[in-house]
Formats: structure tokens, sequence, C-alpha cells
């Protein structure tokens, strides 16, 4: 990413402003997606100030929700510690794909074809002047 686009435009990655401001805080650890977490100061509730610095396209759907929970407070310690271990039972999360090519399309859209199940006998369509 070039010196300007890094200067002013957020949805790229963290500006060079976030950056240099981020010096002083603490590293508090790094998610599967490379996504970097820190913490420190104080909001005005008196709770200590949490980021995320996205590795690539900036998009909340990207974090997964044992950090998401560690963001918004939802538990003290960073999710290592704080959470138990993952189940064998459990998925991994995923990003939100809608505008992409994996997005979830029903059997009717126009992407898949555009063929929709038949009306059944139950249905009657409105018409102005009925």
């Amino acid at each position: 990413m070039g010196f300007l686009a890094s200067t002013f435009t957020w949805w790229n990655g963290a500006t060079l402003g976030t950056k240099f401001g981020l010096r002083s805080m603490a590293k508090m650890g790094e998610d599967a997606l490379g996504n970097v977490y820190y913490q420190g100061g104080k909001d005005t509730a008196g709770n200590p100030r949490r980021w995320v610095i996205y590795q690539g396209a900036t998009d909340a759907s990207r974090v997964p929700p044992a950090w998401f929970s560690w963001l918004h407070h939802q538990v003290d310690d960073v999710p290592d510690r704080a959470l138990p271990p993952i189940r064998a039972w459990q998925k991994p999360a995923v990003p939100n794909m809608t505008g992409t090519a994996l997005a979830y399309r029903p059997s009717g859209a126009l992407e898949m074809g555009g063929k929709r199940a038949a009306a059944t006998g139950d249905y009657e369509a409105w018409t102005p002047e009925g």
C-alpha cells in the first residue's frame, strides 16, 4: 500500500495515524487470520480501550467470535486464556460472503438459473382490480 493510501484511506488497512497511536498500546494477541489486537487507555466508562488492526481488507466479519467477545468486553482476558478450547464439532468462523462468488444463492436466484418451484393451489396472486 502506498504512502498516500495508508495516510488517508482506512478501508485498505490501518492509517498511519492509527499505527502511530498504537505504539504505546499493549499488543494482546493475533488470530488465525493475521488480525492483531491491542489494548490501552480507558474509555469514558473507565473500561480499557481495545482495537483490532486487520490483516487485509477492513471487514468486521473477519473477526473470529472469540476475539469479538474480547473486543466487546464480554470476556476480560484474551480468548486463549479466558475461553475453553475449541470443541471438535465446532466449525471455524467464515467472513461475510455477500457480493462474492461464494455467497448463498437460493434455487430461484437469477445466478442459479432463475427457476423457482411452481406455486401450489393455495396461492392466489393479487391484482389491483380484485
